[in-house]
């Protein structure tokens, strides 16, 4: 019986733990499409370009496109301050998803339950940067926005904030697994 519930903890583990290293790597893929392939755009049409470092709308009179300067942006009620904080937190989430893996790769060699939390945290920490940063963003540039002209980017960016939540929804169960065969093994 005792072999069995191993095995079976043992199964488990590597299916989680495969699970979380694709979650990982799809994370990673979407940060890097949305961050350095659409260079941060969230919208990309041939009359609007509005991103992390661009805010370019349609001059009828140039008959082009025209990227504003801050000052610009400011006189249309744009916070310079509010764009940065929202750049700031975007970014620093994907430098935190690059260095996760090494996290991932220490947890999972020690097994301890310590360190699954430490992952909980980082996650949730991701999570509400992320989340924090693209609603910040959004706020300031919604009046120029309409849902339909969302592309790429954007889409990637809610794609990561989804695969997040499943990777702190599949630490939770591992650390939860953990946990209850500690107490198993105990008594």
């Amino acid at each position: 019986m005792l072999v069995l519930l191993h095995r079976q903890r043992w199964y488990m583990g590597h299916l989680l733990c495969a699970l979380t290293v694709l979650e990982v790597v799809g994370t990673l893929g979407l940060m890097i499409y949305a961050l350095l392939v659409e260079a941060g755009n969230l919208v990309n049409l041939p009359n609007k370009r509005i991103g992390f470092y661009n805010f370019c709308l349609w001059n009828e009179t140039a008959g082009n496109l025209q990227c504003l300067e801050v000052s610009d942006m400011q006189a249309m009620g744009i916070s310079w301050l509010g764009i940065a904080l929202a750049r700031v937190c975007v970014y620093i989430c994907s430098v935190i998803s690059f260095f996760y893996p090494l996290f991932l790769a220490n947890v999972r060699c020690t097994d301890k339950v310590k360190g699954w939390r430490v992952l909980l945290i980082i996650l949730i920490t991701k999570m509400l940067l992320l989340s924090g940063g693209l609603g910040i963003f959004l706020l300031q540039t919604s009046p120029w926005i309409n849902p339909s002209d969302f592309t790429g980017g954007f889409l990637a960016l809610v794609g990561i904030l989804a695969l997040i939540l499943l990777q702190i929804l599949t630490v939770t169960i591992i650390k939860t697994i953990l946990i209850a065969y500690q107490c198993f093994s105990c008594s």
